[in-house]
């Protein structure tokens, strides 16, 4: 398994500062938050009709 240490992710973070800039980074987030929600939503779902059709 991958396992990154702090300076390796102070590193990507410096990366992301300088690619996509201070302002960005909230919307960026933002939008990385809702597309987990989203695929959390679609997996309940896929389980609960997965579910239904083993019933």
């Amino acid at each position: 398994m991958l396992r990154l240490g702090t300076q390796e992710l102070l590193l990507v973070a410096g990366v992301v500062v300088v690619l996509f800039g201070g302002a960005k980074i909230p919307e960026l987030m933002r939008g990385l938050g809702q597309g987990l929600s989203e695929y959390k939503k679609g997996l309940a779902e896929s389980q609960r009709s997965d579910s239904k059709d083993a019933a």
